[in-house]
């Protein structure tokens, strides 16, 4: 996965960095970086590319098609906001609309026409996280947070599609994204019936997924659309995920874990140590 361009570390559109990251927020994408008809406007990752011996095809700027090499594709890292909004909108939608467009089911790019035919055939794209979020149900009312990321430590790469917009009297390209969500793989089923599409780095779907020269969906593109099949660790984590605006490194943290200094077992830990009652044991006093 080469990256011949990224974006700037600071201003408006940079991306954000966060452990409670939001619809809205501006994150990182990976795209091969070809011409849309508009202006184009986690660093430090080190991928390996092996896949320069397979022809692509792209297009130059007269829109001439042309018979090229992997390594001549050029990719790019590009700050987008999470949220897709479709290039056809004239004005800034409201936060309810954005959150419909945050994620993309899998199974609606399987049939013709829709809301995302031309994005899901020539805006393919990877976003790239450390894990995500899901709450579970565990009554009525109450719901616990669970952080997810690769048993192996790598970031994760999303497939995503995106699209740019210029609003009505505007001179500003607006560049966001969607993330394609699939069925949960065993490992989740518990948590949530559906998950991200989880790509491996450096795969030969994700070459696929990226491909520029594939301009028409097809059952190949569908067909990578499918449950995480590696292996992942998944465990619950301080509820304080739950407000937009909060932001910690303790948030993916696992609950119950000596670094997490909030839980129950080292609160009593602490107490015992110093000689003083607990906050717990104080509070169930007074009930």
């Amino acid at each position: 996965m080469p990256v011949d361009d990224a974006p700037i570390d600071d201003g408006e559109s940079a991306p954000r960095s966060s452990y409670n990251f939001a619809p809205g927020y501006h994150g990182i994408v990976y795209r091969a970086n070809q011409s849309e008809g508009t202006s184009n406007s986690y660093t430090g990752v080190r991928y390996n590319n092996n896949d320069d011996e397979l022809q692509k095809n792209n297009e130059d700027d007269s829109g001439e098609i042309t018979s090229i090499s992997t390594k001549s594709v050029k990719y790019k890292l590009q700050s987008m906001k999470w949220g897709l909004v479709p290039s056809w909108t004239k004005r800034n939608p409201d936060y309810g609309s954005i959150l419909r467009t945050i994620n993309c089911r899998s199974d609606s790019l399987s049939t013709p026409g829709g809301m995302w035919a031309s994005m899901k055939a020539r805006k393919r794209c990877v976003v790239i996280a450390q894990g995500f979020y899901e709450w579970l149900k565990v009554g009525p009312k109450d719901k616990v947070p669970h952080f997810t990321k690769r048993e192996d430590g790598r970031l994760m790469c999303f497939a995503g599609l995106w699209d740019c917009v210029q609003y009505e009297g505007s001179n500003e390209n607006l560049y966001t994204y969607t993330i394609i969500t699939t069925d949960s793989n065993q490992q989740l089923k518990f948590l949530h019936d559906r998950m991200p599409v989880i790509l491996e780095p450096g795969s030969a779907e994700l070459t696929t997924w990226l491909d520029p020269s594939r301009k028409e969906w097809s059952h190949e593109l569908q067909s990578i659309l499918k449950p995480f099949r590696g292996r992942l660790v998944v465990y619950p984590v301080l509820k304080d995920v739950g407000k937009v605006g909060n932001n910690s490194p303790s948030f993916i943290i696992p609950l119950d874990s000596k670094e997490n200094k909030s839980s129950i077992k080292n609160m009593f830990a602490n107490a015992a140590s110093s000689g003083t009652t607990s906050p717990s044991t104080k509070a169930s006093r007074r009930e």
